[in-house]
């Protein structure tokens, strides 16, 4: 049996106030054209389609549309909810998605109650555990945040995540059917690929691949960036974003993953390329020098940085003639004045990182503060 498997599509994502949904049209075109000349019998999407709770209508008609493609490519589409989609908005399309081969689980639910799907195809059965983003807020708890130390909270989740996937697993896979795992989820082990969100991304909350059990032909994730595959009793993967999607994805190449799988034997992953993103790159020059980078540039967007000293209208000296430079800096930051403090540098820094030096310039070390910053970190970013 032949799945393809991809996430993270992040549909609505801007860059610097630039829309992506061109490119996301092509790369979410390429992956259709990819299962049907591979002749995938089923589509694994690993959550995170929409890159807001709130999607606009461009970014809603972008992703049905690509599953209505993936499901005419495909024999069986399967769609599970990440942190940055709304729960309730997939809700209320999945009666409608079920009229079609495509199948969606919004949250948490029950092996009988849509958290298992068994699945037939022309060449043999699957057996689908969905497992859609586990929020630490449903886990850790404003009390136990203020009653018990981060470890405690750090082991909570992981014995509830792994709770969880065990009863998913629990019942043996029949006989002749390929046993598969799709979930979003921080997994121990995992690297950032720099687009993830820095609140959902908690290395102490995760789940430990000892979860996972051996008997799995596959467990396919979403939640990080970049396509890796994780050490396990069983074959376990990010699938990586289709794009890059901000400026710490610049090394990464795109993809999605084949696998090939049968009862009894090992899976086998193939990491397809995807080729229609356009390329994020950064860009160290100075203002003599740049018309060499506007040679070399193409088609891609830029973080250039100038080594040249301050001086009025610089930046829109660069974007004249790199109209793709989605951001400029200067390499030296502007010294302050005598009568001024220097003050580090904010932009591209997460919440997290400002709180935490906010908390060391005031002497504060109770590890609950942080703890409680990223409850509200939760509550701000969490769907309606």
């Amino acid at each position: 049996m032949r799945f393809l498997h991809t996430g993270d599509w992040h549909v609505g994502k801007t860059l610097r106030g630039r829309s992506r949904a061109d490119e996301h049209r092509a790369v979410l075109d390429e992956m259709a054209t990819i299962a049907r000349e591979r002749k995938v019998d089923i589509v694994l999407i690993a959550g995170d389609l929409f890159d807001t709770a709130s999607p606009t209508s461009e970014s809603e008609a972008i992703v049905y549309r690509a599953l209505l493609d993936l499901a005419h490519a495909s024999e069986w589409v399967v769609v599970i909810s990440g942190n940055h989609d709304n729960p309730r908005r997939l809700a209320a399309v999945e009666p409608l998605m079920r009229l079609t081969n495509i199948r969606v689980l919004p949250s948490i639910a029950r092996p009988d109650d849509g958290g298992v799907l068994t699945l037939q195809t022309k060449v043999g059965g699957a057996r689908i555990a969905l497992l859609p983003f586990l929020s630490q807020r449903l886990i850790v708890k404003a009390d136990d945040l203020m009653m018990k130390d981060a470890g405690e909270h750090v082991s909570s989740y992981a014995e509830h995540a792994h709770r969880i996937i065990q009863s998913l697993c629990a019942d043996k896979a029949p006989p002749q059917t390929v046993d598969i795992l799709l979930a979003h989820a921080m997994v121990h082990g995992g690297v950032l690929g720099g687009g993830e969100r820095q609140a959902h991304t908690v290395f102490e909350y995760s789940i430990p691949t000892t979860a996972f059990p051996a008997t799995l032909h596959y467990t396919a994730l979403g939640h990080l960036h970049r396509v890796q595959k994780i050490p396990g009793a069983c074959p376990i993967w990010y699938s990586g974003s289709p794009l890059q999607l901000d400026f710490g994805e610049t090394r990464d190449a795109k993809s999605v993953n084949i696998i090939e799988a049968e009862p009894g034997r090992p899976a086998t992953v193939e990491c397809v390329p995807l080729v229609s993103g356009r390329r994020l790159r950064f860009i160290k020059t100075t203002m003599e020098r740049l018309i060499e980078v506007v040679a070399e540039a193409g088609d891609d967007y830029l973080r250039v940085e100038i080594d040249a000293p301050p001086t009025p209208g610089l930046a829109n000296e660069v974007r004249e003639m790199l109209p793709n430079a989605v951001d400029v800096q200067l390499a030296t930051p502007h010294p302050a004045s005598k009568d001024e403090a220097p003050t580090p540098r904010r932009i591209g820094r997460s919440p997290r990182e400002l709180f935490g030096e906010y908390l060391a310039d005031r002497g504060e070390t109770d590890p609950r503060l942080t703890a409680l910053f990223n409850e509200l970190l939760e509550e701000v970013y969490a769907p309606d």
